[in-house]
Protein backbone atom coordinates (compact mmCIF):
# COMPACT_ATOMS: atom_id res chain seq x y z
CA UNK A 1 0.00 0.00 0.00
CA UNK A 2 1.24 3.43 -0.90
CA UNK A 3 -0.16 6.95 0.22
CA UNK A 4 -1.65 9.00 -3.07
CA UNK A 5 -1.59 13.02 -3.19
CA UNK A 6 -5.10 14.19 -2.30
CA UNK A 7 -5.90 11.35 -0.32
CA UNK A 8 -5.56 11.35 3.34
CA UNK A 9 -2.51 10.94 5.74
CA UNK A 10 -2.31 7.32 7.41
CA UNK A 11 -3.00 7.33 11.20
CA UNK A 12 -0.58 6.26 13.68
CA UNK A 13 0.47 6.06 17.37
CA UNK A 14 4.15 5.75 17.23
CA UNK A 15 7.17 5.94 19.74
CA UNK A 16 9.45 9.52 19.59
CA UNK A 17 12.57 10.26 21.16
CA UNK A 18 12.04 11.89 24.89
CA UNK A 19 9.83 8.25 25.21
CA UNK A 20 6.77 10.31 24.41
CA UNK A 21 4.27 9.13 21.74
CA UNK A 22 2.53 11.20 19.01
CA UNK A 23 -0.28 10.41 16.23
CA UNK A 24 -1.56 12.00 13.07
CA UNK A 25 -4.55 12.73 15.64
CA UNK A 26 -2.42 14.91 17.37
CA UNK A 27 -1.28 17.27 14.69
CA UNK A 28 -4.89 17.83 13.37
CA UNK A 29 -5.47 21.73 12.50
CA UNK A 30 -1.53 22.22 11.33
CA UNK A 31 0.41 21.62 8.37
CA UNK A 32 3.06 18.71 8.49
CA UNK A 33 5.91 18.51 6.76
CA UNK A 34 6.65 14.46 7.18
CA UNK A 35 10.37 13.71 6.26
CA UNK A 36 11.42 9.61 6.01
CA UNK A 37 15.06 9.33 6.39
CA UNK A 38 17.29 5.95 6.42
CA UNK A 39 18.83 6.32 9.49
CA UNK A 40 20.03 8.38 12.29
CA UNK A 41 23.60 10.56 12.43
CA UNK A 42 24.65 9.26 8.78
CA UNK A 43 26.41 12.19 6.50
CA UNK A 44 22.67 12.78 3.91
CA UNK A 45 20.70 12.12 7.26
CA UNK A 46 22.42 14.81 9.12
CA UNK A 47 22.45 17.47 6.42
CA UNK A 48 18.62 17.13 6.06
CA UNK A 49 18.20 17.27 9.47
CA UNK A 50 20.12 20.05 9.97
CA UNK A 51 18.51 21.90 7.31
CA UNK A 52 14.99 21.22 8.36
CA UNK A 53 16.52 22.51 11.76
CA UNK A 54 18.17 25.78 10.48
CA UNK A 55 14.81 26.72 8.76
CA UNK A 56 12.24 25.83 11.58
CA UNK A 57 11.77 29.49 12.27
CA UNK A 58 10.15 29.92 8.39
CA UNK A 59 8.18 26.56 8.55
CA UNK A 60 6.56 27.94 12.13
CA UNK A 61 5.46 30.80 10.52
CA UNK A 62 3.59 28.54 8.36
CA UNK A 63 1.64 26.68 11.30
CA UNK A 64 3.95 23.59 9.63
CA UNK A 65 5.52 21.13 12.59
CA UNK A 66 8.53 19.24 10.87
CA UNK A 67 8.47 15.17 11.80
CA UNK A 68 11.02 12.79 11.39
CA UNK A 69 10.78 9.45 10.81
CA UNK A 70 13.14 6.27 10.60
CA UNK A 71 13.26 2.93 11.65
CA UNK A 72 15.84 3.83 14.47
CA UNK A 73 14.90 3.47 18.01
CA UNK A 74 13.83 6.01 20.39
CA UNK A 75 17.07 6.36 22.66
CA UNK A 76 19.25 6.76 18.88
CA UNK A 77 16.59 9.40 18.04
CA UNK A 78 17.46 10.78 21.83
CA UNK A 79 21.14 11.22 20.95
CA UNK A 80 20.56 11.91 17.75
CA UNK A 81 18.67 14.79 18.61
CA UNK A 82 21.19 16.28 20.93
CA UNK A 83 24.21 15.63 19.19
CA UNK A 84 22.99 17.84 16.64
CA UNK A 85 20.80 20.10 18.64
CA UNK A 86 17.15 19.15 16.68
CA UNK A 87 14.39 21.03 17.77
CA UNK A 88 11.71 18.73 15.77
CA UNK A 89 10.12 15.29 17.14
CA UNK A 90 11.63 12.01 15.56
CA UNK A 91 9.35 9.27 15.29
CA UNK A 92 10.76 5.59 16.01
CA UNK A 93 8.95 3.21 13.30
CA UNK A 94 10.65 0.23 14.26
CA UNK A 95 8.42 -2.24 12.77
CA UNK A 96 8.01 -0.37 10.16
CA UNK A 97 4.42 -0.06 9.30
CA UNK A 98 4.46 3.72 8.73
CA UNK A 99 7.32 3.34 6.05
CA UNK A 100 5.41 0.91 4.30
CA UNK A 101 1.63 2.82 4.35
CA UNK A 102 4.18 5.39 2.67
CA UNK A 103 5.38 3.39 0.62
CA UNK A 104 8.87 4.16 1.42
CA UNK A 105 9.89 0.89 2.32
CA UNK A 106 11.77 -0.05 -0.83
CA UNK A 107 14.42 -2.30 -2.61
CA UNK A 108 17.84 -0.75 -2.90
CA UNK A 109 20.87 -1.59 -4.33
CA UNK A 110 24.15 -0.71 -3.00
CA UNK A 111 27.56 -1.71 -4.44
CA UNK A 112 25.76 -4.59 -6.37
CA UNK A 113 24.02 -5.65 -3.25
CA UNK A 114 20.12 -6.18 -2.46
CA UNK A 115 18.41 -5.03 1.09
CA UNK A 116 15.35 -3.28 2.14
CA UNK A 117 15.62 0.08 2.93
CA UNK A 118 14.07 3.82 3.32
CA UNK A 119 13.78 5.73 0.23
CA UNK A 120 14.01 9.14 1.37
CA UNK A 121 10.76 10.55 0.65
CA UNK A 122 8.80 13.79 2.48
CA UNK A 123 5.14 14.44 2.10
CA UNK A 124 3.54 17.59 3.18
CA UNK A 125 0.29 17.33 4.67
CA UNK A 126 -1.85 19.98 5.30
CA UNK A 127 -4.26 20.90 7.86
CA UNK A 128 -7.29 18.31 7.26
CA UNK A 129 -4.66 15.67 6.93
CA UNK A 130 -4.86 15.48 3.02
CA UNK A 131 -1.66 14.56 1.16
CA UNK A 132 -1.13 17.78 -0.66
CA UNK A 133 2.43 17.00 -1.97
CA UNK A 134 5.32 14.08 -1.79
CA UNK A 135 8.80 14.30 -2.67
CA UNK A 136 10.69 10.62 -3.63
CA UNK A 137 14.38 9.79 -3.48
CA UNK A 138 15.10 13.42 -2.19
CA UNK A 139 18.08 14.58 -2.60
CA UNK A 140 19.18 16.49 1.13
CA UNK A 141 20.79 19.36 -0.09
CA UNK A 142 18.40 22.38 -0.76
CA UNK A 143 15.01 20.04 0.06
CA UNK A 144 14.10 22.07 3.02
CA UNK A 145 13.99 25.33 0.71
CA UNK A 146 11.89 22.75 -1.89
CA UNK A 147 9.42 21.75 1.02
CA UNK A 148 9.00 25.71 2.35
CA UNK A 149 8.16 26.62 -1.31
CA UNK A 150 5.21 24.46 -1.73
CA UNK A 151 3.94 25.13 1.35
CA UNK A 152 3.29 28.63 0.30
CA UNK A 153 0.48 27.14 -2.52
CA UNK A 154 -1.74 25.68 1.03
Amino acid sequence: MSVKVGGPAPDFNLATDGGKKLSMKDLKGKNVVLYFYPNDDTPGCTREACAFRDNLPKFDTKNATVIGVSKDSSESHDAFKAKFQLPFTLVSDTDGKLCEAYGVWVERERDGKKSMGINRSTFLIDKTGTIRKEWRAVNPDGHADEVLAALQSI
